[in-house]
Parts: structure tokens; C-alpha cells; sequence
């Protein structure tokens, strides 16, 4: 079978790239369904069978772990039904965040491509066309086969678990700084010489409910620690800390980490973006090292917003502390 003959479904969940200024509003919101971000791709049905579905139309900074199971069970649904790739489109805010949701969920090897635009469709030089367009070829690549979910953006492919928004505005804002991109589009051909060594799944029936409240807590000079106290009360069911540097907080934050980690599973990642928090370097008060010893989990590679979705679906499916610092320690490579 040629790509051309592929069927590719496209699903939109809104975002930047599905935006305009409609009826006197100011300032633009998501209006556009998947059929109109497909039809504005010139040579777009030439590359495969397209399909379209609008799952939802809102911001990405309103999509939540519910929806993304929800979507996760219609991707699964769809390749049950001869589909064999998807292009998720949606707002760059929270896409590295939904695809590592989407990447644990899923357990099929046919491609998963999140994309998404930086600038509006009625922006000079608005990015969503060629992003989708490289989303489908990617989607329609036997290359694409059993990495899990990719993101692709401004021609390069990242690994879910590895990708960031690392610019408010540019069309280059997405990159994977602690490991590169994965591939790249050139010329209407997909490039992926690089493949992920291990993936994790996390098993969420569609009926899971509520998924478990988990804090995300970043680490700055001087922190004195008391919004950890005031957590268990508000009903959270885990903590992932983004402390300085390797994994380092301050000596008045150590106290309450440990009393926390008694209670709910805390994890320790790393506010800087990229690279891996340590395990036995730093030995002081408040070091990786000190922390570990006292019972918090190490997040590995992972950034904090990744550390904070895997956390969220582990406790929702029932994993046990030992099972979720495995599942750290896989994804980190």
C-alpha cells in the first residue's frame, strides 16, 4: 500500500491554529473545525485518505487529563476501525504535556502525530498549514511505526516524552533539549534515525472518573516551604517538586518534603528544562542525594510537567511507589 492510500484521520481539538476574530470580539479564539485546518493545506489529499474530526474546540490551556483519556479511547476506537495514523491538532500551550498524557494511554504502534501553530491563520506567515501537512506525511510513515506519540513542529519530530515549549511566540518554540529531535521532514520525506528504547503504558479504563490531584511545586531562592504543609488538605494525591539545578531545595523545604513524602508519593524533578535529576552526588541538606535517601522519587529526564501527568495516571490506575519509579527510570532512556 502507498501513503497515498492511507487513511489518516485528523482530529482537532482547537488552539492557535484553529483561531479567528469573529463577530466584533476581540482578539482571536478557537473557531475553526478539523475540516477547515485541512482544507487550507494546499496538495494535503494528495499525501493520503484524509479524514476529519472535531473532538473539541477550545484553548489548549483548558484541556485536562479527563479529556485527553477520553481522546486516547476514540484514537484507540479509530484504529479499530481500519485507521492507520492520527494527527492531533491543538494549542501549543499544553502539548507536551497531552502528548506524554496520549503516549502512556495508547498502546497501539500505528503513528500518533500532535501538532499545533504558534501564530493564527490570519498572521503573516501562520505556521499551521505546514505543520499539519508534516503531521500527516509523518502520520502516513512506516518510519512513524511504534515510536509512540510524536510532536511534530516547524519540520522536526520529537519524542513525547522529551519535547518542550521552550519560546512564548516563535515559530521555533518547540525543541528537545536534553535529547534533540527525534527526525525531521524534508521535501515531502520523514526522517527518524533515531528510535525510543522502552515505552510505558498506564491502563485507564474509559470510565476511570476523576483522575488523582497531583501539585506541582517549583523551588525558588529562599523558599521557606509552607504551601507544602497546607497540600494533603486540599485533597492531593501526590506532589512533583521542580527543584534547583539536579534536584536541590532549600534547607527550610527539606522538613516539609518529608513529611509529605510519608503521606502521598512526592517526586523530584528539575526546574532547568533539560538533563536528569541526580541520584548520589550532592550529599548536604536538601541535595538529590538527601531527599532521595528520605523516601522522594526521582523523575530521571523527565521534565516537571511530563513528571506530573505520569504521576497523575499511575496513582489513577493504582500503581505502587516501586512500580512508578520504575516507570521514571524507563522513560529516561
Amino acid at each position: 500500500m502507498s501513503k497515498g492510500d492511507r487513511r489518516i484521520r485528523v482530529v482537532a481539538l482547537g488552539g492557535t491554529i484553529a483561531m479567528t476574530a469573529e463577530n466584533g470580539r476581540a482578539g482571536v479564539a478557537p473557531a475553526l473545525d478539523a475540516e477547515a485546518l485541512v482544507e487550507a493545506v494546499p496538495g494535503l489529499h494528495g499525501l493520503a485518505k484524509i479524514e476529519t474530526e472535531s473532538f473539541a474546540r477550545v484553548p489548549g490551556a483548558h484541556l485536562t487529563l479527563p479529556d485527553l483519556l477520553r481522546l486516547a479511547c476514540r484514537i484507540d476506537q479509530l484504529a479499530g476501525e481500519g485507521v492507520e495514523g492520527v494527527v492531533v491538532t491543538q494549542g501549543t500551550d499544553t502539548i507536551e504535556e497531552s502528548a506524554m498524557a496520549l503516549d502512556l494511554l495508547l498502546t497501539a504502534d500505528h503513528p500518533v502525530v500532535v501538532t499545533g501553530a504558534m501564530r493564527d491563520p490570519a498572521q503573516p506567515g501562520a505556521d499551521g498549514p505546514a505543520n499539519v501537512r508534516g503531521a500527516v506525511l509523518i502520520a502516513a510513515s512506516d518510519r512513524a511505526r511504534g515510536m509512540g506519540v510524536l510532536v511534530s513542529m516547524n519540520n522536526e519530530i520529537h519524542a513525547a516524552r522529551f519535547v518542550r515549549k521552550t519560546h512564548t511566540s516563535r515559530p521555533s518554540a518547540f525543541g528537545s533539549p536534553g535529547a534533540g529531535p527525534v527526525g525531521w521532514t524534508a521535501e515531502d520525506r520523514v526522517r527518524i534515525p533515531l528510535r525510543l528504547s522502552r515505552r510505558v503504558h498506564v491502563d485507564l479504563p474509559p470510565q476511570a472518573g476523576t483522575i488523582a490531584p497531583v501539585a506541582l511545586v517549583t523551588a525558588v531562592l529562599g523558599d521557606d516551604g509552607r504551601m507544602l504543609r497546607a497540600l494533603p488538605r486540599h485533597g492531593y494525591k501526590g506532589v512533583v517538586v521542580a527543584g534547583f539545578g539536579v534536584g536541590h531545595v532549600t534547607e527550610p523545604m527539606v522538613e516539609g518534603l518529608i513529611g509529605l513524602a510519608r503521606e502521598i508519593p512526592v517526586v523530584l524533578a528539575s526546574r532547568t528544562g533539560a538533563g536528569e535529576t541526580f541520584t548520589s552526588t550532592y550529599g548536604f541538606p536538601g541535595s538529590e542525594r538527601d531527599l532521595l535517601g528520605r523516601g522522594l522519587i526521582p523523575a530521571g529526564a523527565l521534565a516537571a510537567p511530563q513528571a506530573r501527568v505520569l504521576l497523575a495516571l499511575a496513582l489513577s490506575a493504582g500503581w505502587s511507589t516501586t512500580s512508578i519509579a520504575a516507570a521514571y527510570d524507563a522513560l529516561s532512556g
